[in-house]
């Protein structure tokens, strides 16, 4: 967690622009196979965002993720996000993440990781 948090700093002093402040973000992801719940995690993450120029932003955060799941204990695991989103037009905005999570294992070890890309446009 540590170094989500310095990278997000470093980034931020990288284009000589203030760090806008942290944030706190909670997010509560369910799965579910017809109506058979198969588990949740619920992430509580800090993190910092600013603007990297005038059309484009970044953010990293990270904290405990919770995660339950049907007949198990809960468990505690550490996760973390890194996005970046550019405005390519003023209705279309481009945005992509990069994100992480324990699962029983420790940063030495192959660290599952995700991918995410995405667009938004607004009418």
């Amino acid at each position: 967690m540590k170094s989500v948090i310095a990278a997000g700093l470093l980034l931020g002093m990288a284009h000589g622009t203030a760090i806008a402040g942290p944030f706190v973000n909670v997010e509560s992801n369910s799965g579910y196979v017809g109506s058979d719940w198969q588990g949740s995690s619920l992430e509580t993450h800090v993190g910092f965002s600013n603007d990297l120029g005038d059309a484009a932003s970044w953010y990293v955060q990270g904290g405990p993720a919770f995660l339950s799941a049907s007949g198990v204990d809960t468990e505690t695991e550490i996760s973390g996000k890194a996005g970046v989103g550019v405005d390519l037009t003023e209705k279309l905005n481009v945005y992509g993440e990069v994100s992480f999570l324990t699962e029983d294992r420790t940063f030495e070890e192959d660290l599952g990781f995700g991918l995410k890309l995405g667009g938004t446009y607004s009418f």
